[in-house]
């Protein structure tokens, strides 16, 4: 899966329009950004990448960018 795809299939999870996340995005300024959408997100990365991720990373995470380095190795281009 790519950072793109990755991005598309978090943007649909989260209801959010396409090409809304480029991994810029600081995630406390995200109106859709809340616990909920941190359980998508782990979700998301288990189901799709086979990566177990727990909420102390999440915490840890500023932007979307932050988020797509937890998964990182596992995704291309």
């Amino acid at each position: 899966m790519t950072k793109a795809d990755f991005l598309r299939a978090l943007e649909d999870s989260l209801e959010i329009d396409e090409g809304t996340l480029d991994g810029a995005q600081v995630l406390e300024d995200l109106e859709c950004w809340d616990s909920m959408s941190a359980l998508i997100y782990m979700a998301l990365a288990d189901e799709q990448l086979h990566v177990a991720v727990t909420g102390d990373q999440i915490v840890s995470c500023k932007t979307v960018n932050d988020l797509l380095g937890i998964v990182g190795d596992k995704l291309t281009g």
